[in-house]
Formats: structure tokens, sequence, C-alpha cells
């Protein structure tokens, strides 16, 4: 008999081997991603005092609007722009990148991206 392959099982595990090599500190918070099948959030969260400084996702009311007619992909860009106009809100300006284990592709790239151009360094 074969068994199916637990992939969020194997995605964590990917995010734990990451997680032991970045830290994110009060002058270089951690950007974290996680994705669902239908939304995606962004977190910018300081490791040494345990906080999130900044967070976006795509459930967000003043964003859900805007998101509704957009593809998944346009939506993670928004997000990732949301994420990095309130980090500079908060006085971030650069940041560690933690992807959560998910492959530097599609919805998390596009994040990336958005936030990039929005100011964000990493």
């Amino acid at each position: 008999m074969l068994k199916k392959v637990n992939r969020n099982k194997k995605r964590v595990e990917r995010h734990n081997k990451i997680r032991n090599k970045i830290v994110g500190t009060p002058e270089r918070p951690r950007l974290n991603v996680y994705r669902s099948s239908k939304n995606i959030y962004a977190q910018i969260i300081d490791d040494v005092a345990g906080n999130t400084i900044a967070q976006a996702s795509t459930k967000d009311k003043e964003i859900a609007a805007k998101v509704a007619e957009l593809t998944k992909v346009d939506a993670a860009k928004l997000i990732g722009a949301e994420i990095a106009k309130r980090a500079q809100e908060k006085g971030i300006k650069s940041v560690v990148f933690d992807r959560g284990g998910y492959l530097y592709h599609g919805r998390v790239k596009s994040l990336a991206e958005g936030a990039r151009e929005n100011g964000l360094d990493f």
C-alpha cells in the first residue's frame, strides 16, 4: 500500500530547518509568509522580544475589498506592498525574509517583489 505524502508536514520540516538559521532582531526583524489555499498572510516579527511588529493579509477588512477582483498572485503583490508600507510607518527599512518553507515561486515571490518595490530591503 502506498502512503500519501503529507505536503504540509514536509513544508513545516523545511520551515523549521530555515528557522534554525534566521532570526529576526529589533534592528532587522523577520518577514514571515504564510500561504493558505485562498489567502496569504505576512508578519514582521522581532524574535528577540517575541513581538509581531506589523501584519497584513488578504483577510484584512480594508484590503479584502481590493483583493476580491484580483488573482492570487496579484493579491500577494498587494499584500507585499501593504506590509512594506506598515513596516516603514514603524521605522523598519530592512528585514530578513522567511519564506515559511514554501518555494520562492508564485505567490511567495510576488509578495517579496511587492515588498521590495515599496521600500523594504532584503
